[in-house]
């Protein structure tokens, strides 16, 4: 049975936290522990972390230092075999260290990524749903090979803690897009599960998220790239190519949403630093259009 490091990160999500917190007490799966580590907030965070005592290991951080160090701190702490991430204003589905294991135990993966349900306003009652009889994934040497469409988020990432440090973790210059740069940082570290369904993390919509903000985002995904043709990721030159189509959706996606929110120049910069990483994508699409993508498999939980 594997043992997970649920890691909460949380700066002023006082209206959030006790529910990001619930959801990891709720989990069924009895090895774990609960790691929340406040960045310094300003506006009750912290009386509510308190009131949980010994149920979570927390951490309170004098000064701010962002989502990235915060969860860096977060990991120095955790004891469990595999990282299990989850951001102050998410919440884990009741099932999911369940769903986790499972994979943990059939797969033997380095990394897990999962699938996210989208929320906005009040959280879902998740406690009228059905635990699912069974879990679909798909399984890749590693992350270079996966040939479906993941939404990257720090919530939906299960990572082996020995790999993620021999990474040092999270990059603490980034942010946003912090989790778009792990990625690309674990793409030659191991086996990777990618589970399909069911949904493990309820992503909570709200104005404050960093979705929201389009100049920042496109340029966190410039530095990225900038990075990535410097050599500044691992993989060497022999998977440029896939590290270069890894990123074309992104910086695709981006692109399109500068110019839908009218901010032509950041779209055009992006664009004229991102055209071979979107061709690559292009490539590997048509590529997998021809071949088909691997196969998933099913399972009971």
């Amino acid at each position: 049975m594997a043992f997970f490091s649920i890691i909460i990160t949380s700066h002023n999500q006082e209206g959030f936290i006790r529910n990001a917190v619930a959801s990891a007490l709720a989990q069924a799966h009895p090895n774990k522990e609960i790691i929340v580590v406040d960045d310094a907030s300003t506006d009750g965070s912290q009386r509510i972390l308190e009131e949980y005592g010994d149920a979570i290991r927390l951490t309170q951080l004098d000064k701010n230092v962002g989502a990235s160090r915060a969860r860096n701190i977060g990991t120095a702490l955790a004891k469990g075999d595999f990282l299990v991430f989850l951001d102050g204003d998410d919440l884990l589905l009741p099932w999911a260290l369940t769903a986790y294991n499972e994979v943990v135990d059939r797969e033997q993966p380095h990394i897990i990524l999962c699938t996210m349900r989208w929320f906005e306003g009040q959280v879902p009652n998740i406690g009228s749903d059905r635990a699912p009889q069974n879990i679909e994934v798909v399984a890749y040497d590693s992350l270079l090979e996966k040939d479906r469409p993941y939404r990257a988020s720090a919530s939906a990432l299960v990572i082996n803690r020995d790999v993620f440090n021999a990474v040092r973790g999270w990059t603490s210059e980034i942010f946003p897009m912090e989790d778009l740069d792990a990625l690309i940082k674990l793409l030659s570290s191991g086996r990777t599960v990618q589970i399909l369904a069911p949904a493990t993390v309820c992503y909570r919509m709200h104005a404050a998220n960093t979705i929201h903000q389009v100049a920042n985002c496109a340029g966190a995904l410039r530095w990225i790239i900038e990075k990535e043709k410097r050599g500044g990721y691992p993989g060497g030159q022999s998977n440029r190519g896939r590290r270069y189509a890894f990123l074309g959706g992104p910086a695709l996606f981006w692109v399109k949403k500068a110019c839908k929110s009218g901010l032509y120049w950041e779209a055009l910069r992006l664009f004229a630093l991102a055209w071979p990483m979107i061709f690559a994508a292009g490539l590997l699409r048509a590529s997998v259009s021809m071949r088909g993508r691997r196969e998933a498999q099913t399972y009971a939980i």
